[in-house]
């Protein structure tokens, strides 16, 4: 068997082979859902992502003489380690066979880069950090992912292990199914607690204004930016970068699902939740043109299923029952427009409130995705 050899990419051409392996990894894989392709060069696009405004980023390929087995990212994130003041390098992106040779090889590089950026922890996979794809899927490898949230067989968690790299917060995704939307006591009772959330807190709910996009993009920046401070691994993110989200969300989101919560009329939470496009990417093979877009457009309306993305809450409105109003008003709305399930994701395993809140509602914890640590050194 011949060396395994990490070449850094260094230009298009090597980037295009490096957004585009997966399709070999994952050939045969029918819960697979192909990223769309241009979306993936963006994001990597040291000169439109503002996200590299602050961090760094390598790129590297592993070959077994002319074919590419393995690719990874290394990331150091400043605006992290200056918020949470410590020296932790990130990885991501990772693809392999499954081979402990590849993997070792992919990750020796990526430490050696990481340790002379200044860094001592290798944390991943985070594609670029918290606030993007995030986690390494460890159960649930036959269903597909749903939208912005990663997926990878079954083999990765032993090729990290393997490594050195522990467990460091798990992450997890509940499913909420027909069942328990056409279960008319869980309903009641939601609707309830909804109802005594509103009146003892003094709230109100409305709907995102889209013609009022930049402004209301602003208000939630800030609830977004506030909610979280305290939370693992959160980092706040720049106005470009949030733009920059917003930018690439619009033409995906329904403004019947995303909600601000106000008190005395200043926006104190919102919440945002997605229709599965994955059910429709799946089948797009990663290309939007010239016939993607018309699958996109003939199968839109297919879409059976919402992932709710997150409910950000400033610091003094949090445990006293929004997201359950939110939660509410997501499975009212999904309903009536014929979706008939729901995945809240993704859920840090220690964030109480919000586990009890899914729990409470009888969803099911179907999925876990899992981050990595290692301590390292100049020494293997």
């Amino acid at each position: 068997m011949s060396e395994v050899i990490i070449n850094r990419v260094t230009n298009e051409a090597d980037k295009i082979k490096f957004i585009k392996f997966p399709w070999k990894i994952y050939k045969n894989n029918p819960n697979w859902v192909p990223p769309l392709i241009f979306d993936v060069k963006n994001n990597l696009d040291t000169k439109k992502n503002p996200f590299y405004t602050h961090s760094k980023i390598e790129l590297w390929l592993a070959y077994r003489g002319s074919e590419i087995v393995g690719r990874i990212a290394a990331i150091a994130n400043d605006n992290h380690n200056k918020f949470h003041n410590d020296k932790v390098g990130f990885w991501g992106y990772f693809e392999c066979i499954n081979d402990k040779e590849v993997s070792r090889a992919l990750f020796d590089t990526t430490k050696e880069y990481l340790l002379s950026q200044g860094m001592d922890t290798m944390r991943g996979p985070i594609n670029l950090s918290t606030n993007d794809e995030v986690g390494m899927l460890i159960n649930a490898f036959n269903k597909p992912a749903v939208m912005l949230m990663t997926f990878n067989p079954d083999y990765y968690p032993a090729l990290a292990e393997d490594y050195g790299f522990v467990k460091v917060k798990d992450l997890f995704a509940y499913e909420v199914t027909d069942k328990i939307l056409k279960d008319a006591k869980t309903m009641e009772k939601l609707e309830r607690v909804s109802q005594i959330v509103l009146r003892r807190e003094k709230l109100t709910i409305r709907k995102i204004n889209l013609q009022d996009f930049d402004n209301e993009v602003q208000i939630i920046e800030e609830i977004y930016n506030k909610a979280w401070v305290k939370n693992w691994g959160f980092i706040p993110m720049t106005d470009d970068e949030f733009k920059y989200l917003a930018k690439n969300l619009k033409a995906v989101v329904d403004r019947d699902f995303i909600y601000i919560a106000e008190f005395d009329g200043k926006p104190i939470a919102f919440s945002l939740a997605l229709p599965d496009y994955n059910q429709v990417f799946i089948k797009m093979n990663g290309k939007l043109f010239p016939f993607g877009i018309i699958k996109l457009l003939l199968n839109k309306k297919k879409i059976d299923g919402i992932r709710l993305i997150t409910l950000g809450i400033i610091p003094e409105f949090q445990k006293k029952g929004t997201e359950a109003v939110f939660i509410l008003n997501t499975i009212k709305e999904g309903t009536s427009k014929g979706f008939n399930k729901a995945e809240i994701s993704w859920i840090l395993e220690d964030n109480a409130p919000m586990v009890a809140t899914a729990e409470n509602l009888g969803a099911d914890k179907y999925k876990t995705y899992r981050l990595y640590d290692k301590q390292i050194t100049n020494s293997k």
